[in-house]
């Protein structure tokens, strides 16, 4: 029994089989914005490469090399986009319900399950007996988080920063691993650099206001890139548009494709948050073009932007607009081999696979 055992882990510390439950509002991987999606298809390919074998819980028109679909029907985003509208409150619930039928029938297949969407899937996951782990791409210390950690103790939570692993309680937390992506992915390019760009959701807990105000302030013009944050539109109408003009530029949402042009002919990419981010993978992806950061201190930019190295660590406009000549000064190799060296996405994937294994004993 004890040698069938021990033949049994190797087997999966070896090779695991491993499912992702993704969320189902957009594709993995997403088409422009989606930046848990993008997570979930970046861990899933390099889970690929590492020899694991891996599904996704997810809607149908996603699509990976290599990695097995589970779900025979389409995101909220593709239902919106044919429909031509916003889709009913309740439409997301109905796909999450197929989803539950899906992991009811399959679940059963891996060793481990890894849930990045919403808190529905914990219930049937726990019944498989097996570890199952929960990435959580929001802040964690709402209400409703607070209430899951204690309905789920069981669920090993791997954090996305310290600073959201403040709000995961220690009997919880799995661990901590920052997120990553291809180094192929973007590249550094020897380009003019015109403009301060910003990119993320058109809302008040991303402040592009104050990235326009920045540009004001240092006479440089600013490109802003995302979409208009459904949940808060008075915001993009009443605060950001009276902004937009000749100096301020919204171009909507961007590819990964116009993503690497944007962020290359940027002097920097502007990150001015005034919420508590869990992460900011749009911080890296700036990194991964040599472009420095300029964030503002909240959440996890003292993790992830080393200040004077891949950019500035900020506290206000006033201390942006002048620091923003050292920031100027940054070398775009040093800060491109700093991106080598901290945010692969093969990085993140070994220290992940590192707490499926111990799960294991």
């Amino acid at each position: 029994m004890v040698a069938k055992f021990l033949k049994s882990r190797m087997m999966i510390v070896s090779s695991m089989r491993i499912a992702h439950v993704a969320p189902i509002i957009y594709p993995v991987p997403p088409e422009t914005y989606g930046g848990t999606e993008r997570v979930v298809a970046d861990l899933a390919r390099a889970q690929i490469g590492a020899g694991d074998t891996v599904a996704v819980f997810g809607p149908a028109d996603g699509a990976l090399n290599g990695v097995e679909f589970i779900g025979d029907y389409r995101s909220v985003s593709w239902h919106a986009a044919k429909a031509g509208q916003d889709m009913p409150p309740g439409f997301p619930a109905e796909l999450e319900a197929l989803q539950l039928r899906d992991l009811l029938r399959e679940a059963d297949r891996f060793d481990v399950l890894h849930l990045h969407g919403s808190a529905h899937a914990s219930g049937v996951a726990a019944m498989f007996g097996k570890p199952v782990f929960r990435t959580v791409h929001w802040r964690a210390d709402e209400a409703d988080h607070a209430l899951h950690f204690e309905t789920f103790p069981e669920e090993r939570v791997i954090a996305i920063s310290q600073r959201q692993a403040r709000d995961v309680p220690a009997g919880s937390l799995a661990g901590v691993v920052h997120h990553g992506i291809p180094l192929d992915r973007y590249k550094l390019q020897d380009t003019p650099r015109e403009y301060l760009a910003f990119i993320g959701r058109m809302t008040d807990q991303k402040r592009p206001d104050r990235a326009i105000e920045l540009g004001m302030h240092i006479g440089l013009p600013v490109k802003l890139a995302g979409p208009v944050d459904p949940g808060n539109p008075a915001y993009f109408e009443r605060t950001v548009a009276p902004l937009l003009g000749p100096g301020a530029v919204h171009v909507g949402g961007i590819d990964d494709a116009r993503k690497q042009d944007f962020l290359s002919s940027a002097r920097a990419l502007v990150f001015p948050i005034d919420w508590p981010e869990p992460f900011g993978l749009v911080m890296i992806e700036a990194m991964a073009c040599g472009t420095p950061v300029i964030a503002w201190d909240r959440g996890s930019v003292p993790e992830i932007v080393e200040d004077g190295v891949t950019g500035l660590v900020v506290s206000s406009l006033e201390e942006a607009a002048t620091r923003f000549a050292s920031a100027m000064a940054l070398d775009p190799k040093d800060i491109r081999r700093r991106f080598e060296e901290r945010f692969s996405s093969a990085r993140m994937a070994r220290e992940i696979r590192g707490l499926y294994t111990s799960a294991f004993g």
